[in-house]
């Protein structure tokens, strides 16, 4: 038998807040939290940060001579870093081993660094260091003074739950204890929006439901970009304050026949829920996180694949994307906090678009994932 992996907290910076119950509360709501940004030509909708965490990010990026330099995708995930840790009641003393991917990394920093190349013929300084990937983890390695492996990592939106599968492994392999895993994503730059545009899958709508992720029958694309980052504390063995166990893992990729399409039927995502769902009976999985990310084939080609694992009787439905917007490599955990939150409540969420009802309590729930590339992941969490 593999061993118990156990996740003893959670925590993120997004839209939805910074704090658990804050959270909580925003998904009981039910409201949408996109709002309008200046964008190249106008503006858009996009899942922002609240101007108070806004201010805290500063706070923190002023904090330390040496964070001044540093993008907000590295300052989000010390934020959220701080948090799992600290809940977890993990000491400083403690080696733990850190993965934390993006699928842009530090966009903002790297599109200013271009445009001053471009004006002067010069590179600033800092550039190169400041706009690296694996500078995430790095940093929040230093920011908690970690002495264990820190690995950053991009495999587009399925990034945060590859590093869930990198933790598993590593646990798994006795190669470590405790490791702190995520995503963080600052993707809301002129430059990052505009190719979204020009793939035409972002959101024309200027309401706060611009986002129809999981809305079926929409007839163009309605992906909206959203901004956070979000960690999760994984300890090896069964731990009896855990917030809930890991009980499958899958992943997959699957032969494109373009760089970001699906096939319509997801193969992806059926071999990596295949793979997750190994060995558990299928009236067992009580709800599904879906990857959704509001795209007319991305929605679709999730929903067959679904129905092509689990029949006509399926479990309940969800995304959180048509709240907070699609937050590239830190989706995936989010998701998993959004499962997390379902499962300590007894409480499922529903998508405004296809609404159903819990009938009974939830003690498993299947986290999916997949981006760009045609891999995907499928996490399977039980209560």
């Amino acid at each position: 038998m593999p061993i118990t992996i156990s996740i003893t907290s959670v925590s993120s910076i997004s839209p939805l807040g910074d704090t658990l119950p804050g959270v909580w509360a925003k998904y009981l709501s039910g409201r949408p939290l996109l709002r309008k940004i200046p964008a190249k030509g106008g503006s858009v909708m996009a899942g922002a940060l609240p101007e108070r965490l806004l201010t805290e990010v500063r706070d923190l990026k002023y904090s330390r001579p040496n964070y001044n330099s540093l993008d907000n995708s590295v300052l989000f995930a010390m934020l959220a870093a701080r948090k799992a840790v600290l809940q977890s009641g993990w000491e400083r003393e403690d080696v733990f081993g850190i993965n934390i991917g993006s699928s842009r990394g530090a966009a903002d920093l790297f599109e200013k660094h271009h445009s001053h190349f471009l004006e002067t013929g010069k590179a600033a300084l800092l550039s190169s260091p400041s706009t690296t990937l694996g500078n995430i983890s790095s940093w929040v390695a230093q920011d908690l003074k970690s002495t264990g492996p820190d690995i950053s990592h991009s495999i587009t939106c399925s990034t945060a739950l590859h590093a869930v599968l990198n933790g598993v492994a590593w646990l798994r392999a006795g190669m470590a204890n405790k490791f702190l895993v995520g995503g963080s994503e600052a993707p809301l730059t002129p430059f990052t929006i505009s190719q979204m545009q020009a793939m035409k899958i972002y959101s024309p709508l200027d309401d706060e439901y611009a986002s129809r992720a999981m809305d079926l029958d929409k007839k163009s694309s309605t992906m909206v970009l959203g901004e956070g980052a979000a960690m999760a504390c994984l300890e090896a063995g069964y731990n009896p304050k855990a917030m809930a166990v890991i009980e499958g893992i899958g992943y997959a990729t699957e032969t494109l026949t373009h760089s970001v399409s699906l096939s319509s039927n997801a193969h992806c995502l059926q071999k990596s829920m295949k793979m997750a769902l190994d060995g558990t009976p299928l009236n067992e999985v009580d709800a599904i996180i879906m990857h959704a990310p509001g795209t007319v084939k991305g929605d679709m080609s999730e929903y067959n694949a679904i129905r092509k694992i689990f029949g006509e009787k399926l479990p309940l439905l969800t995304t959180n994307k048509w709240q907070i917007g699609h937050t590239f490599g830190a989706s995936g955990l989010l998701s998993l906090e959004l499962a997390l939150l379902m499962l300590q409540n007894d409480t499922f969420i529903p998508s405004p678009f296809y609404p159903q009802k819990q009938d009974r309590p939830l003690r498993k729930i299947l986290i999916n994932a997949v981006g760009f590339g045609g891999n995907a992941v499928s996490i399977l969490i039980a209560k």
